[in-house]
């Protein structure tokens, strides 16, 4: 498991890097190991309801829908729900599917005045494979961190 304080110094390089205005970016392996070392940390989950019905969830992750299915439509109510359900004290972690709508969340995070707002990339399913298949090359499944149906 590596430090927290690795695990911070990792994501912000990685946010440098790419001219991001939130904290940073960690994968799946990361995002576990901080939120098994700072029980300020919250994961925001940001996918549909239909998907994490169908395709799983991460346990004690908040739950707010960046947009709705059928036709995802975009949740104008994110940010007021954000602001309700999460203190801006808290460090927060967004994650959906494949890390665009956890990018966008924590973008908005950053706006409100949420100075410790993270992405999850590869999100929980990862990429697709030739196939269209996903959890198979990574992804919170693919590293075979804790979720259920």
């Amino acid at each position: 498991m590596q430090l927290l304080s690795e695990l911070m110094n990792k994501a912000k390089q990685r946010a440098l890097s790419k001219f991001l205005p939130y904290a940073g970016e960690l994968t799946p392996q990361e995002v576990f190991d901080f939120l098994q070392q700072d029980q300020n940390a919250v994961l925001v989950d940001v996918r549909s309801q239909a998907e994490l019905d169908l395709v799983g969830r991460v346990p004690n992750a908040t739950h707010i829908e960046w947009a709705f299915y059928p036709g995802m439509v975009a949740n104008t109510d994110f940010p007021a729900q954000l602001q309700k359900q999460v203190s801006q004290d808290k460090t927060i972690i967004f994650m959906c599917r494949t890390g665009g709508r956890s990018h966008n969340a924590a973008l908005v995070a950053q706006q409100l005045g949420y100075s410790q707002a993270y992405n999850m990339v590869e999100g929980f399913e990862g990429e697709a494979n030739e196939a269209k298949q996903r959890t198979l090359i990574n992804g919170w499944k693919h590293a075979n961190l804790p979720w259920t149906n």
